[in-house]
C-alpha cells in the first residue's frame, strides 16, 4: 500500500500546492446504494429505497440500511491526493469495550492502495439490557489518502460497512469526472448481519466483497443486519434492482427474531420469490440457506445477550428457545434448510434459473472447531475470507450458477 493515509479529524486542510478542487457527491459518484439522502451535513447514502424506508419503522433497520456496506465512491482522476470529510455514527454498548473503528479502503485501478479512517463523529450508544439506545452527537472527521500514483486512474473509496456515513465534502488536488458505466455483470445480494459484514476486518473484505472481487462482478450488497426477514419492501427493492445475478440468503435473522412459524414461513419465501420474479424472470437466482450455527442448529430463537463475558470484553450470544419447541412450528436452521430445499425442488421445475446452496458448505462444522464464531453467532475476519473465497469458487467457478465464461480467481485484497 504505497499511498499514505492520515485518519486525523480536523476542521481546517491545508490545500497542496495547486489546490484544492471540491467536487460534489453525487449518484453517479457512487455504486452499490439504491438511493442518495441531501441532509444538513452532506448526503447519506441508503440501501434501500425511500418507499422501503418508509414501510417500517424499526430502528435496527434503519440503522442496518444506512450503514453503507458495498457502497463505493467512484471517479477518474489524476489526482495524487483524495480527502473526504464524513460525519459518521457509529455503534457503541453499555458496559463493554468500545469497537474497532470502520475503514475506508482505496483502490486505484483494481487494487487496494490505501486505509483509512475519521475520528469524531456521533455514537449510538445502546443498553442491551433496557433495549434502548442514545445519539451522542460528535464533530464530522477527514479520510485523507496521499501519494498516490500521478495519471489518469480510476479510484474506489469502499465505505465503512460498520457506520452510517454521512459525505460532506471530496477534495482532490486535480479534476474528477464519473467512471463509465461498469461492463461487469451485476451482482445483487441480501442477506443478513453475516452478508452485511458484521465481524469484517474492512468493507472490501466482508464475504460478498470478496466474493465479488474472486467473480470478477459489481457488487451491491443487500446484506441487512438483523433485517434478512422476508419483508415484502426488501422484495420489492431487489425486484426494482437492476442485476445480471440474484442471490438471497435466508435463515438465522427468522431465528433470531422468532419471527415466525414453519406455516408462515413457507409461503412467505414463495410471496418474496415471486415478487423478485416479477422483475427479473429469467436471471439467476441462488437461493442460500444459513451457514452453521450451533446454538440455533436445532434450537429456536429468540436469540438473547450473554452477558457472562462481557466484563472480560465479550458480548456473546445465546439460544433463548426450547428444543421442544419445534413441535408446535418454531424455527431452527435445520428446519429452515429443509423447507428451503423443499421450496426450490418444487419452484426449479418451472424455474429453471432457481438454484440453491447449503449453507453449510460455506462454513460447516469442521470449519467452527477451526475458526468458531466468537460471539456464537458472527464470523470473524478470517472466516468472511474463507466464506467469500468458497462461495466465488462455489458459485461463479465453471459449474457454478452464476458461471460468467470468464476467468475468474482474482487475488482479493490482503
Amino acid at each position: 500500500m504505497n499511498p499514505q493515509s492520515d485518519p486525523t479529524s480536523r476542521s481546517a486542510t491545508t490545500p497542496p500546492a495547486t489546490g484544492w478542487i471540491t467536487t460534489p457527491v453525487t449518484a453517479d459518484l457512487l455504486r452499490g446504494a439504491l438511493d442518495l439522502e441531501h441532509t444538513a451535513h452532506g448526503v447519506l447514502p441508503h440501501r434501500l429505497p425511500a418507499r422501503a424506508r418508509a414501510q417500517c419503522a424499526d430502528g435496527q433497520l434503519a440503522m442496518a440500511e444506512a450503514q453503507p456496506s458495498g457502497v463505493r465512491l467512484v471517479f477518474r482522476s489524476r489526482a495524487t491526493t483524495v480527502e473526504l470529510d464524513a460525519l459518521r455514527t457509529k455503534n457503541s454498548y453499555e458496559g463493554a469495550p468500545p469497537r474497532p473503528d470502520g475503514r475506508y479502503d482505496l483502490f486505484v485501478d483494481g487494487r487496494l492502495t490505501g486505509q483509512a479512517g475519521v475520528t469524531g463523529g456521533n455514537v449510538l450508544m445502546v443498553d442491551l439490557t433496557t433495549g434502548t439506545a442514545e445519539t451522542r452527537p460528535g464533530p464530522p472527521g477527514t479520510a485523507r489518502f496521499t501519494g498516490l500514483p500521478d495519471r489518469v486512474k480510476d479510484i474506489e473509496i469502499w465505505l465503512p460497512h460498520n457506520e452510517i456515513t454521512e459525505l460532506i465534502a471530496l477534495r482532490t488536488d486535480a479534476p474528477v469526472a464519473p467512471l463509465p458505466e461498469d461492463s461487469r455483470k451485476k451482482w445483487l445480494h441480501h442477506g443478513s448481519s453475516i452478508s452485511h459484514g458484521s465481524d469484517a476486518a474492512s468493507p472490501s473484505s466482508t464475504w460478498p466483497a470478496l466474493a465479488a472481487t474472486l467473480g470478477g462482478v459489481e457488487l451491491t450488497n443487500l446484506g441487512l443486519g438483523g433485517g434478512g426477514l422476508l419483508d415484502p419492501f426488501t422484495a420489492r427493492a431487489l425486484r426494482d434492482t437492476p442485476a445480471d445475478l440474484i442471490s438471497i440468503k435466508i435463515g438465522i435473522n427468522l431465528v433470531n427474531a422468532d419471527l415466525m412459524r414453519l406455516r408462515a414461513f413457507g409461503p412467505a419465501v414463495h410471496g418474496f420469490l415471486d415478487t423478485v420474479r416479477e422483475g427479473h424472470p429469467t436471471t439467476p437466482l441462488l437461493l442460500v440457506s444459513p451457514i452453521l450455527c450451533p446454538i440455533h442448529e436445532d434450537t429456536p430463537g429468540p436469540t438473547a445477550p450473554d452477558f457472562s463475558n462481557l466484563s472480560a470484553g465479550k458480548l456473546q450470544f445465546k439460544a433463548a428457545g426450547d428444543p421442544a419447541e419445534r413441535a408446535m412450528g418454531k424455527l431452527t436452521l435445520n428446519v429452515i434448510r429443509d423447507e428451503l430445499a423443499r421450496i426450490v425442488k418444487q419452484r426449479a421445475a418451472d424455474d429453471p434459473n432457481l438454484h440453491i446452496l447449503d449453507g453449510r458448505d460455506l462454513y460447516g462444522e469442521a470449519d467452527f472447531a477451526e475458526l468458531p464464531l466468537p460471539d456464537q453467532l458472527h464470523p470473524d475476519a478470517a472466516t468472511h475470507r474463507r466464506i467469500g473465497e468458497r462461495f466465488a469458487a462455489l458459485t461463479f467457478g465453471a459449474e457454478g450458477p452464476f458461471a460468467t465464461g470468464q476467468a475468474w480467481g482474482v487475488s482479493p485484497p490482503a
